[in-house]
């Protein structure tokens, strides 16, 4: 490989590790402005009068957090313009950008038509994950490390099958694991099942959760 190849590459990767944080609130306004351009109706009255510049910031700026795409403007404003006047959590309204955005996600993890191949949770964890996030309650501490090292397994089974390092979960748990997982194993991008909106086959090589 040319070494000016290498350098593109590490470049690559360092844009997208660190987009969020360079997204400030003017490049929010900038790319506004320039889909007002192309789609005046779209953006009509969208800022200030249906949401604060806040809140699409925040929004883009989770995407780019979790590499998702944010190219489909359309879709992003068109979504947040719906249910925005209702909802205010940014949190929120990202899990339903996203939701909005599954075709386009779907197609970044696992693009052509073939078998999707995932990482799934075992059903005894997932119920104790959903009743710990009704509850407000945390997770043991052997059960929270047991998670990160089955996870780390999960990903080294999927590179090993040149799958994509994806963690299929449900979609309540979606925001929960991915902030718990960030830190421990980066490489692991947690998706919906809500979000993966495909008819292709669906296979988990690996589970996460499994007493050992």
């Amino acid at each position: 490989m040319e070494a000016s190849t290498v350098v593109a590459t590490h470049l690559n990767h360092l844009i997208g590790q660190f987009a969020s944080g360079l997204f400030g609130r003017q490049k929010t306004q900038q790319l506004l402005d320039h889909v007002s351009q192309e789609m005046p109706k779209l953006t009509e009255d969208f800022v200030p009068g249906v949401v604060s510049l806040t809140t699409p910031h925040k929004v883009l700026q989770n995407l780019l957090a979790e590499l998702v795409s944010i190219r489909d403007m359309r879709t992003i404003i068109e979504t947040l313009a719906e249910h925005a006047p209702t909802r205010s959590d940014p949190y929120e309204l990202t899990a339903t950008v996203r939701m909005a955005l599954g075709c386009a996600i779907t197609q970044q993890w696992f693009p052509g038509n073939g078998e999707i191949q995932v990482i799934g949770l075992d059903t005894h964890l997932e119920r104790l994950l959903l009743q710990a996030l009704q509850g407000g309650g945390g997770l043991e501490p052997g059960l929270a490390d047991r998670l990160l090292e089955q996870a780390r397994q999960a990903l080294q089974r999927q590179e090993m099958l040149g799958a994509p390092p994806v963690l299929l979960v449900n979609h309540a748990l979606r925001a929960l694991l991915a902030r718990f997982l960030c830190h421990g194993v980066p490489q692991i991008v947690v998706l919906s099942n809500l979000e993966i909106n495909d008819d292709r086959q669906l296979r988990m090589t690996a589970t996460i959760g499994s007493a050992e």
